[in-house]
């Protein structure tokens, strides 16, 4: 499969839709973004479908132009957008099982390779950075809309450029979206820094109840559907919480649980040696290395004896 297999797909279809991953975080929504503005400067007039998602990334240029469902029963092209696993388009799968063709374009190392063309690069730092590529040898130029979109994926999974895997390449793209106008403090400060109240309450909570285990090397916190209702959350105010234990002295991996009518949606970082990775694939999720999630059916303290039995083996 090459990249020109996936723009002749383009080229062919006429009604594409955009996806991407359940309780999308920042590169999910701008990768798609990225794409649904690539698509339409290209001639195109697809569908972008996210049912919900963090008002944080209101500020994102398209965002308007989202929609929760669609009454097209089958499009010509389905393109998916740092997903990992069919699966985790959740509700919404259906859109891309009845397309007549499916790509799917990540950079988890876990992917499925679940389209029928995939292009995944585990390398890259975000998969909005993947699209500075895949665009330009598109030919299609990088409008200062789409280099706002991109940024803001690259910022957000990269932790504010803070994580290993950015790379000399993630800074040369950066700069160069900064030469096209894009405005890349004020993206930073909108997509990372930027809380809703109910989001620090939630960080407040889950603050409280971290446990340290393992000798120091595990930390743990959880927040309940209850917790989320006395503070009015919405749709990703849970995010960054699982991080804040990871930042404390020796931490070598953090683990937040969150309790959904689903199960429990459990998130995992690390910091040097743990493939956290491996601790969720068990349980059917994935992600990186350094950052990965899954979800497990039960009471929050039966999730933790399972997820914790699987970090543990890791730590030796």
């Amino acid at each position: 499969m090459t990249l020109d297999d996936i723009l002749e797909q383009i080229n062919q279809a006429d009604k594409i839709v955009i996806l991407t991953h359940e309780n999308p975080d920042g590169d999910a929504m701008g990768s798609s973004l990225a794409m649904y503005h690539a698509l339409k400067a290209y001639g195109k007039n697809p569908d972008i479908i996210i049912p919900e998602h963090s008002k944080v990334f209101n500020c994102l240029p398209g965002i308007e132009e989202i929609k929760t469902k669609t009454n097209v029963e089958h499009y010509d092209l389905a393109i998916a957008l740092d997903c990992a696993a069919i699966k985790m388009l959740n509700g919404f799968s259906n859109y891309f099982e009845s397309a007549k063709v499916k790509v799917s374009i990540d950079h988890h190392g876990t992917n499925t390779m679940f389209g029928d063309y995939n292009y995944v690069n585990p390398d890259s730092p975000a998969c909005s950075q993947i699209l500075l590529v895949i665009l330009e040898y598109f030919g299609i130029e990088i409008t200062k809309d789409i280099g706002t979109c991109i940024l803001a994926g690259i910022i957000t999974d990269t932790g504010g450029f803070k994580y290993q895997g950015v790379t000399a390449e993630t800074f040369e793209f950066v700069a160069w979206l900064l030469n096209k106008g894009v405005n890349v403090s004020r993206v930073y400060r909108q997509v990372l820094e930027t809380k809703t109240k109910a989001n620090f309450e939630l960080h407040r909570i889950a603050n409280n109840r971290v446990e340290f285990l393992e000798g120091g090397k595990v930390a743990y916190t959880y927040i309940t559907k209850e917790d989320e209702e006395s503070v009015h959350a919405e749709n990703g105010d849970y995010e960054g919480i699982v991080e804040n234990a990871r930042d404390v002295e020796n931490v070598e991996v953090s683990i937040f649980i969150r309790q959904t009518e689903k199960g429990c949606k459990v998130s995992l970082r690390s910091n040097d040696y743990v493939n956290v990775a491996d601790a969720c694939v068990v349980f059917g999720g994935g992600g990186h290395p350094k950052a990965a999630g899954c979800t497990i059916p039960g009471t929050i303290e039966q999730a933790k004896e399972m997820i914790l039995k699987e970090v543990v083996r890791l730590l030796k």
